[in-house]
């Protein structure tokens, strides 16, 4: 069975200032998932499912729907504010979306098979796909899931400060813990982050979530179970989020899992800032004269 790619596309790209999700940065105006889905598609998956909001379905299947047909399967899932909230009133003041995690609970009628989840604004590279496909055809089950592990210096941005998961694994490289780190920067010739007020320096070589997941399917009732008391927790609290980090947590520390970090060698690029945006289209361009790609992706 062919693993499926999930796309977390529900986020209101707040920082950024417009929905970057359909923005076109290849030379035919390509998006930044068109190149994870390409990416996916020659590792082998066999679906994409696209986590979005249903006020810009419609817009979102014109832009996607002629390029994809043929090539591979696809779903849509809309994540709405009371998707799998039964015995719950969400709070009138609750605007912002719960979550990565249940962005991911919302595509569990759709995915049957093992599955690996990005964010839509991020650009993972081949060998991330490569990789993330090796492990879901040959190593994931209900016990191993698994976390493709981006080296900090490769994911910086020049444009201002980032919020990064490093990660903390043992000797068998299994992930122990993620610890969210805001304010990441470049100073010198050091990665600094601010912990209250503090500068503190981190190794450039640190593996950091970029939130590539791989999950057996599985993980959907432990996240529907970890979601219920999120909201028996949380639900008056209308900033608070259900992040996929959460879940990972549970697993490893309550349920004996175990998460593989899986390191990858691809250069990592995204847009936080508008600023980013001109950097996005030059390497996409820089790897496309490389060869790594062609110049129109679909034709």
């Amino acid at each position: 069975m062919k693993p499926t790619l999930m796309i977390l596309a529900a986020g209101m790209a707040s920082r950024y200032g417009s929905m970057k999700q359909t923005e076109g940065f290849g030379p035919h105006g390509e998006t930044i998932m068109d190149y994870s889905i390409y990416d996916a598609i020659r590792a082998g998956f066999g679906k994409v499912v696209f986590i979005i909001r249903k006020d810009f379905a419609e817009n979102f299947k014109a832009t996607f729907e002629p390029k994809l047909r043929g090539k591979i399967e696809v779903e849509y899932v809309f994540q709405e504010m009371d998707s799998f909230t039964e015995g719950f009133t969400v709070p009138s003041e609750r605007s912002k979306p719960w979550g990565t995690a249940h962005a991911v609970l919302c595509a569990k009628d759709v995915v049957d098979e093992p599955f690996a989840v990005i964010n839509a604004d991020d650009f993972y590279g081949r060998n991330a796909f490569e990789k993330a496909y090796e492990f879901l055809t040959k190593e994931c089950d209900e016990k191993t899931y698994s976390l493709i592990g981006y080296e900090l210096n490769k994911t910086l941005s020049e444009h201002g400060t980032v919020s990064r998961g490093v990660c903390d694994v043992d000797d068998k490289e299994n992930l122990v813990t993620i610890t969210e780190r805001t304010k990441i920067y470049k100073e010198g010739n050091d990665i600094i982050f601010e912990d209250n007020g503090e500068k503190r320096k981190v190794a450039f070589d640190s593996k950091v979530s970029m939130n590539f997941w791989c999950f057996h399917s599985s993980v959907f009732e432990l996240t529907e179970k970890l979601f219920h008391q999120f909201l028996t927790d949380h639900i008056n609290e209308p900033k608070s989020e259900f992040f996929i980090p959460i879940v990972a947590d549970h697993f490893i520390k309550e349920e004996g899992g175990v998460i593989k970090v899986i390191s990858t060698s691809s250069q990592w690029f995204g847009v936080t800032y508008k600023e980013d945006a001109p950097v996005v289209a030059k390497s996409l361009q820089q790897l496309i004269d490389k060869g790594d790609y062609p110049q129109s992706l679909w034709q």
